[in-house]
């Protein structure tokens, strides 16, 4: 007893505690988010009008109602024969990771990953594709080969539909919708969505390179060859927002983002419980990794798309990315056109799901319905009901009926996975304390399926052991009913079942983001009791066909179902009602709305105005760079009067056109494959010479060639700089010396590979580094400078003058339009000034940073940080500028010494996608050279489809522990501890390793 009271303290204790920190922490959040809206607020009260410095109208925030409206208008817009055809060249992708995602007999609820998301998206990707203005439709998840599921979730590719709801004149071959199944993970495990993090870089690359393929084939088809690229790119839940948003960085196209249920919301639902710390909720669920995501997805998304406006408010408010009234100010300020100075809120809208409703029968005849109560719905929007025959019962009716002892009885159906979250227990609990209401009615309970509970998910098992115990408790045998197994197809009939014996839905759930299944009830003919968390009540407002209940309250619960299941006058009414009003959520409402929404999005898409020089196309016709002689002279000859009788013509071909090209023109260039043995006999004496003299004119300088004739890049990002100067290390110096030279010389690479330096130093300082180490600057294809702020090509050498300084480096133009997306380079740098004080907890007044205006430029605020011990962590200085409404990345760099504040859509590894976008050069022929640590963007350079180098005791002293504050999520969720594209070497091996992958 004595041990007992102590645990039952203990537990109280920690209980009080947990509360106590939960409480704390939302305190020290609201006080940082209202700081926020005031600093902001400041910013723009310059010319703030007089009729923002007031309350902002009401019309500013979306409501479910007007989104009902609009779609409600729209019909006879679309059907009106005056109206002109759309043009059919839309382009759409949807992502949807998680979960076992095909287009026939779906698995819902055989885990919790594969839900209602899975058959939304698959719904939404078949009725976009028929709408007159779509063309193509590709939703992307991961391909599972697994022995564990079935074979068709290893299928490439999946057609959902082809054709629109108007004709089929229009359908091409690439139109319709498709399943388009990317690799990503260990290929022959099916892993929960908890796990798939680390895989989220991998997707993304793989994804990248099934959009640019197929842009080029649907450009040939409806783009007059040109590129079709997506119309906007959806995210459906916090795993394929975070892919969303880099793929959109990558394309800089429009981003739409759905999260479906959100972590935040969780988080809090969870620690009111008290039963697990906040360490305990991260281990389980990796919950700060999916909230993270979440504001990574608000930082990219043009538009939020949500089931309610409940969750706008009380769900999406609680991140730092969105905050209600400071966004009602910025829309505002919008519409006047004035000055936002970079701050930014994603638009949310409300958008109900919708419904097909092709096949939904409504009742049947005989049995308990009065005659000609049957009728099915024949057409997409519901609006046409016609009778129907009576039909065979259904297999699943039996599975059911046989748990019952009285089957005339009105059936209370809920269908949920076996979730804590779902709050079945509940539902039993209240059936079985009110003895009335089991007399009345019987309880059937869809909880997926199931083979053996042991074999389950932990909660999922604990909810279902519960189940079955309070059965037992109650002794509810033969009033309720818990089949283990049915199909998709078999939902409607359950429904129909429910609808036949005059029964009630009820979705009991904690909070119900939007509740699917009350509309597919509602269509069945079915009244609801539902949950008055979360979407119910916007559904209840539209269709008025049920009661609205507290979760927590069982008498509450049991009271509606019994109210519903004895009045029939008001069955009747709540069941007319839910038929009249279900149209609002078709399909082709929601497509019209959802068009209609993302038109008003900023278009925009890659436009390159650099093009590449014609002399190059000329010259490489196999697409190879000309820096490797020996592969130049096995492509080209020069006909007629013009020979390469010693190594010196060739010297000074490359040397110069002034020689050679001006004087005969390209035209003299031509193939001849009859002189080739000629030719490469003779460069084995300039091999003989050495590889840097076959290489190099006399300046030291070589031709420089577009990355896109490069078919592989060696890109080095090693962070290795000295902690005593923060300069670049005499280490890294030799490092790239001996990868460069060791890539020049070996002759058994067959095609040479770009060469590209990536790190946070600028131009000069980079060139610098080089000049030490004893290379020059146009041995490289690229350099990615001022942490991925800025990006360098070397100069094609004109004539003799060019010297090895570095004023023939060109800044790439177009990458600088790229990444200019949502900068505010003033506004940032007023509130970097504001927030340049330490916290008071660490008792110090100094300041944290200075302004480092020389390494400054465009598109990157530099820092010289003076105190790195007080200064905050990445993702703190991201959450403050986030509550102003700034989206950015910021980054520690040169063993945190500097502080970069960089655009939304710059960085190292996004300017790597950006060459594959750019120049054609997949990531999945990069070779990526890395430390074991680095800067605080060093995790992105790690996971994703190129090969990994990873070099020992090569950096000394890195900036990653200014990262991330203690309690938040680990490398391990963003990169893979082990994977086949990452190989970890000393540095007296990495040239040997190098070698080896760029042979094959």
């Amino acid at each position: 007893m004595e041990h007992l009271c102590w645990r039952i303290w203990h537990i109280a204790r920690k209980k009080r505690l947990i509360e106590w920190e939960d409480a704390h922490r939302l305190a020290r959040r609201h006080m940082e988010r209202e700081q926020g809206r005031k600093d902001a607020t400041a910013d723009m009260s310059s010319d703030l009008s007089e009729g923002e410095k007031e309350t902002t109208p009401a019309d500013t925030m979306p409501r479910v109602e007007s989104s009902l409206a609009l779609a409600s208008s729209n019909v006879g817009e679309i059907t009106t024969p005056e109206k002109e055809k759309p043009d059919k060249r839309l382009y759409i992708v949807l992502v949807s990771l998680h979960g076992l995602v095909r287009g026939d007999n779906m698995e819902l609820g055989r885990d919790s990953d594969t839900g209602g998301q899975i058959k939304y998206v698959v719904e939404l990707a078949r009725a976009l594709a028929l709408m007159p203005e779509v063309y193509r439709v590709d939703l992307l998840t991961r391909q599972i080969c697994s022995p564990d599921v079935d074979w068709s979730y290893g299928e490439p590719t999946e057609m959902l539909s082809m054709g629109s709801y108007d004709d089929v004149e229009d359908v091409g071959e690439s139109s319709g919708a498709y399943i388009v199944r990317i690799p990503c993970g260990p290929r022959d495990q099916y892993l929960r969505k908890e796990l798939l993090w680390p895989y989220v870089q991998e997707f993304v690359d793989g994804a990248l390179a099934h959009i640019l393929n197929l842009s080029k084939v649907l450009g040939e088809q409806i783009g007059s060859g040109g590129l079709i690229w997506p119309h906007v790119i959806h995210g459906h839940y916090a795993d394929a927002g975070d892919i969303a948003s880099l793929l959109s960085g990558a394309l800089n196209v429009p981003m739409v983002l759905t999260g479906h249920s959100l972590g935040r919301n969780k988080l809090e639902q969870l620690l009111k419980q008290g039963r697990q710390t906040k360490h305990d909720i991260n281990a389980t669920y990796k919950i700060m990794r999916r909230i993270e995501a979440e504001e990574l997805s608000l930082d990219a998304a043009e538009l939020v798309i949500t089931s309610t406006k409940q969750e706008i408010e009380e769900q999406w408010g609680l991140y730092d990315g969105f905050d209600v009234k400071l966004e009602r100010v910025l829309r505002a300020r919008a519409r006047r056109g004035v000055n936002c100075h970079g701050r930014y809120m994603p638009r949310m809208v409300v958008i109900p799901p919708g419904m097909d409703f092709s096949n939904v029968i409504v009742q049947d005849t005989g049995d308990v319905v009065e005659d000609g109560d049957a009728v099915q719905i024949t057409n997409s929007d519901a609006s046409n009901a016609v009778p129907v025959s009576p039909r065979a019962k259904p297999p699943i009716w039996d599975e059911i009926m046989r748990f019952f002892t009285n089957p005339h009885k009105p059936m209370i159906l809920a269908l949920a996975r076996p979730d804590p979250k779902k709050n079945l227990t509940t539902l039993l609990r209240a059936f079985g304390e009110r003895r009335t209401l089991r007399e009345l009615a019987n309880l059937t309970l869809i909880m997926g399926n199931r083979d053996d509970i042991d074999e389950m998910s932990g909660g999922n098992a604990a909810v279902m052991t519960t189940v079955l115990k309070l059965i037992d408790k109650y002794n509810l045998y033969g009033q309720v009913a818990y089949p283990k197994h049915h199909k998709q197809a078999d939902v409607p009939e359950i429904y129909r079942l429910a609808a036949k014996t005059k029964g009630v839905f009820i979705n009991p759930a904690l909070v119900e983001p939007f509740g699917l299944t009350l509309i597919e009830a509602a269509a069945h003919g079915l009244p609801m009791v539902a949950t008055k968390n979360g979407g119910p009540v916007d559904i209840h407002k539209a269709l008025s066909n049920g009661l609205l209940v507290d979760p927590h309250n069982e008498k509450e619960i049991a009271d509606a179902l019994l109210k519903l299941v004895a009045d029939r006058s008001l069955w009747n009414l709540c069941r007319k009602n839910g038929l009249r009003n279900i149209h609002l959520f078709s399909w082709p409402e929601h497509c019209r709305t959802y068009l209609s929404r993302i038109a008003l999005c900023r278009m925009r898409h890659p436009q390159w105005k650099a093009e590449t020089s014609t002399e190059d196309e000329d010259l490489d016709s196999q697409g190879d760079s000309l820096r490797d002689v020996q592969d130049f002279s096995l492509r080209l000859s020069v006909d007629g009067n013009m020979s390469i009788s010693n190594p010196a013509d060739l010297e000074r071909l490359l040397k110069g056109q002034s020689s050679l090209g001006k004087k005969n023109g390209l035209e003299d260039f031509k193939p001849l494959a009859g002189k080739q043995r000629t030719v490469s006999g003779r460069m084995e004496s300039m091999q003989e010479e050495g590889p840097e003299t076959s290489r190099f004119n006399s300046t030291g300088t070589h031709k420089a060639q577009p990355l896109k004739k490069r078919r592989r890049l060696v890109v080095i990002a090693v962070d290795g700089y000295d902690p005593t100067t923060n300069k670049p290390s005499s280490r890294l110096e030799n490092l790239i010396q001996g990868i460069v030279k060791s890539i020049r010389s070996d002759s058994n690479i067959r095609v040479q590979p770009g060469l590209i330096i990536s790190s946070a130093l600028t131009k000069s300082e980079t060139v610098a580094m080089l000049n030490s180490a004893g290379l020059s600057h146009m041995e490289f294809d690229a350099l990615i400078c001022s942490s991925g702020s800025e990006v360098y090509y070397p100069a094609s050498i004109q004539d003799d003058s060019v010297t090895t300084d570095n004023s023939d480096l060109h800044a790439d133009e177009d990458y600088k339009s790229h990444i200019d997306y949502r900068w505010g380079y003033e506004g940032l740098r007023k509130t970097m000034a504001r927030l340049n004080t330490p916290d008071t907890e660490s008792g110090s007044n100094d300041k944290i940073w200075t302004e480092d205006t020389a390494n400054c430029n465009s598109h990157c605020l530099a820092y010289t940080v003076t105190n790195s011990d007080i200064a905050p962590t990445v993702d703190q200085l991201r959450q403050r500028l986030r509550m102003r409404g700034l989206r950015c990345h910021v980054m520690f760099c040169r063993n945190a010494s500097r502080l970069h504040v960089l655009p939304l859509l710059a960085s190292r590894s996004q300017a790597l996608r950006y060459f594959f976008a750019r120049w054609n050069v997949d990531v999945a022929n990069m070779f990526v050279v890395v430390g074991e640590t680095g800067d605080t963007d060093y995790e992105g350079l790690l996971s994703g489809t190129h090969k990994t180098i990873i070099i020992k005791d090569v950096v000394a002293e890195s900036s990653e522990r200014k990262l991330r504050a203690t309690g938040n999520y680990g490398r391990e969720d963003v990169a893979p501890i082990e994977s086949s594209n990452m190989v970890v070497t000393e540095p007296n091996s990495v040239c040997d390793v190098l070698l080896d992958a760029l042979k094959y």
